[in-house]
């Protein structure tokens, strides 16, 4: 079990953690949806919620070369190194400057930092507003917007460096996160869950996907069909991802933050609300508090709508610190699909939840 709120105080451990991509501004196009606006609104939404100031912002650690070559293939980081430099298009959606390789590694050096302070229980939870995001860069390629892969890196280095045998990543965002599902493949240490909406970009994701060798049965995909929303996630969380945390019991969990399954985001067609994403945030902080001591860290991923980010960002905040959650946008104007009924049932079946 946790320690209590006074024990916190007396040992110092702090309730909550962030971290802030110093001069993430730089990585810039004009134009481009992944835009440094995205966590400016956060800031400045926490900023009027009470809660920036007043918890530690954490500097990125240098992200070891072993952790990084783990996760990544040489050669792709050299090519990386090399496009950053002179500023390239990775893909037609992923751009870079000469600021983005340092910038990209102070972010996923961010993502560690913050999971290390969790893991070491110096932090009850952690944020890290990781920017470029990550979960879409796979081991030999960037994509989607991502150059290196945060939330893969931050749970690698827990394993290598820290000692856990066993970590969750969950992803909330809007898109599958093929990158971390590529990573972790055929691991039997990492169990990767994934909620997303399909068909969309990038086109992987599908029930049977269920991870290889050591990793089979350590992957669970949700592939949501558009117009799902709150009544969906949350049977998603109680009928599958809660389950299948209860099997594999993970000693720390990581979430791939991605506030773009909120009903307003122009990405996207799922109906999630910020109230919505609050309660999945909060019922993993409840299994977290029962199971692993507590150990919940959130690592920035999409979301390109600003009020949205705002409303979610404040709204997943509130749950981490187990504070009331207020949603100032309110759950989507359009009724939410039934489609996704059946979906979860074929899930169960597959997983024999």
């Amino acid at each position: 079990m946790i320690p209590s709120s006074s024990d916190r105080q007396r040992t110092g451990m702090n309730e909550l953690v962030y971290y802030y991509p110093q001069g993430h501004a730089a990585h810039h196009e004009p134009g481009h949806p992944e835009r440094p606006e995205r966590v400016e609104a956060i800031r400045q939404a926490l900023e009027n919620a009470g809660w920036w100031k007043g918890y530690p912002h954490l500097n990125a650690m240098q992200v070891p070369e072993e952790i990084l070559q783990r996760v990544h293939r040489a050669d792709y980081l050299r090519s990386l190194q090399a496009a950053c430099a002179s500023g390239m298009h990775l893909d037609a959606d992923t751009y870079t400057t000469p600021q983005s390789w340092e910038l990209a590694l102070s972010a996923a050096g961010g993502a560690i930092s913050v999971a290390a302070a969790v893991w070491q229980a110096s932090a009850r939870r952690g944020f890290a507003l990781t920017r470029p995001p990550g979960h879409h860069a796979t081991s030999r390629r960037g994509m989607g917007f991502c150059l290196l892969n945060n939330v893969a890196i931050a749970a690698e280095y827990l394993i290598q460096i820290e000692g856990a045998r066993s970590v969750a990543i969950i992803d909330l965002d809007l898109h599958h996160g093929n990158g971390t599902q590529d990573i972790f493949w055929e691991r039997g240490d990492v169990l990767y869950i994934s909620t997303h909406q399909s068909p969309l970009y990038p086109g992987t994701g599908w029930i049977d996907e269920t991870g290889a060798g050591a990793g089979l049965g350590m992957n669970m995909n949700i592939p949501l069909p558009p117009g799902s929303g709150d009544q969906a996630f949350d049977s998603a969380m109680h009928s599958l991802i809660l389950p299948i945390l209860e099997k594999t019991k993970p000693q720390m969990l990581l979430v791939s933050f991605g506030f773009d399954p909120h009903w307003r985001d122009p990405l996207g067609h799922l109906q999630l609300s910020a109230a919505g994403y609050a309660r999945l945030i909060a019922d993993l902080a409840s299994w977290a508090d029962q199971n692993c001591q507590g150990k919940l860290a959130l690592v920035l991923e999409g979301g390109y709508d600003l009020e949205a980010a705002q409303a979610c960002a404040t709204c997943v905040t509130a749950s981490l610190l187990g504070q009331p959650v207020g949603d100032p946008i309110g759950p989507s104007p359009r009724p939410e699909g039934r489609s996704w009924q059946s979906l979860i049932r074929q899930i169960q079946n597959i997983w024999s939840l």
